[in-house]
C-alpha cells in the first residue's frame, strides 16, 4: 500500500490524529479513517469506505478520493473535477441512514447517508444512496445511483 501522508500537511502534528474522526464514528481519527488515508489499512466494509471518503472530503484528500473510486465510474477528468470543487465546500456533519450488504463477505453494498456542508456560507445537505463494489478485492465507490 502506498503512504499518502505527504498529501496530508498538518500544522500541529498529532492533533488531527487525536481528534474525533469527522465521519462521526465516535472514534479518534487515528483509530478510524487515518489508517485508510495513510495507506496502512484498507476498509473491510462499504460503510468504512464511505466514512473514510467523507473524511477525505473533509480533509481535502484528493488522491484518496480518486483511488477509492471504482474504475468503471472514475472517468479521466475525476481528479480535475474534485480539485475544482473541493475547496468550495466545508463539510460539517455525516449521518448514516441505512446500509444494505457491503460486509466483509459481500461484493456489493449500498449506503444511504446525509452529509451536511456549507457552500458560499450557506448550509446545504447531500442526501445520497451510494453504491459500492469491490475491485480486485478492495471496496470502491461506484456511484450515487443506489
Amino acid at each position: 500500500m502506498s503512504d499518502l501522508s505527504e498529501s496530508m500537511p498538518e500544522k500541529f502534528p498529532g492533533q488531527r490524529s487525536q481528534s474525533l474522526c469527522p465521519c462521526k464514528s465516535h472514534e479518534t481519527y487515528a483509530l478510524c479513517c487515518e489508517p485508510f488515508h495513510l495507506g496502512r489499512a484498507k476498509p473491510e466494509t462499504a460503510e468504512q469506505l464511505m466514512r473514510s471518503r467523507y473524511s477525505a472530503y473533509f480533509f481535502r484528500l484528493t488522491d484518496y478520493l480518486v483511488s477509492t473510486t471504482h474504475p468503471d465510474t472514475r472517468g479521466a477528468d475525476l481528479r480535475a473535477r474534485i480539485e475544482e470543487s473541493i475547496y468550495q465546500v466545508n463539510w460539517r456533519f455525516l449521518t448514516i441512514i441505512s446500509s444494505s450488504k457491503g460486509g466483509k463477505g459481500d461484493k456489493n453494498g449500498k449506503i444511504e447517508f446525509i452529509a451536511e456542508y456549507f457552500e458560499d456560507e450557506q448550509p446545504q445537505k447531500l442526501h445520497e444512496r451510494s453504491r459500492f463494489k469491490r475491485f480486485k478485492g478492495d471496496w470502491k465507490y461506484l456511484d450515487g445511483k443506489g
